[in-house]
């Protein structure tokens, strides 16, 4: 056997376990693509349910907020008048979480005071459990979305690996059909490279399997 056919069959033999080697790799990067596209929409979907959570939540805050403007108005108009009676009657009518914020307001002497806070709505008491409620959504929604992001960004890795790997495949494949062996070595060679460089990416990326 010539030198020429050992060099030829050694870069066949090469060649061949590249593509046997880079087609596993084309189809795991592929799953993996498919895999972390159907996270990123698992991601997406659970921060759009928080959202809507938090805008529920944020409709009845507001709805809360209303109300007690509402009877506030009505309660602080007998308040100045000297009213008792009917000061009494709207002051019991105020929400449980609105009352905190009355009676500190009421203690920092508002008709004397020129510091005293304009509103009750100023005091640090005044807190709805539904506006934080909101919040908490709204900030693991946020956590979500940039989840959904991250899952996004390894789908589009993977996919770019799928077209690396089949820049090897091809090279391969070229190389065997070629008749001049500078150009079959050099052509196998730059597969080998492409698919080494891939691997080595694609390696340091998270993987998510189904169980």
């Amino acid at each position: 056997m010539t030198s020429a056919e050992t060099t030829r069959g050694r870069v066949e033999l090469v060649a061949t376990v590249l593509l046997a080697v880079a087609t596993v790799a084309t189809a795991w990067s592929g799953y993996q693509s498919t895999r972390w596209n159907g996270e990123q929409a698992k991601a997406a979907a659970r921060a759009n349910a928080l959202r809507i959570e938090s805008a529920k939540a944020s409709g009845v805050a507001n709805s809360q907020s209303g109300i007690d403007v509402a009877t506030f108005t009505q309660w602080v108009n007998a308040y100045a008048q000297d009213q008792t009676k009917l000061a009494a009657f709207y002051l019991k009518r105020f929400r449980k979480e609105f009352r905190p914020a009355v009676t500190a307001w009421i203690a920092s002497r508002p008709l004397k005071n020129p510091n005293a806070p304009l509103t009750p709505f100023a005091m640090p008491q005044y807190k709805l459990a539904a506006r934080e409620e909101s919040d908490q959504l709204d900030a693991q929604a946020g956590v979500y979305t940039a989840q959904a992001v991250r899952n996004l960004q390894r789908a589009t890795n993977y996919v770019l690996g799928v077209v690396l790997f089949a820049s090897a495949l091809f090279f391969a494949g070229i190389s065997t059909k070629l008749s001049a062996p500078r150009l079959r070595v050099a052509l196998l060679v730059a597969g080998c490279a492409v698919f080494l460089g891939t691997v080595a990416w694609i390696a340091s990326s998270p993987v998510s399997v189904s169980v």
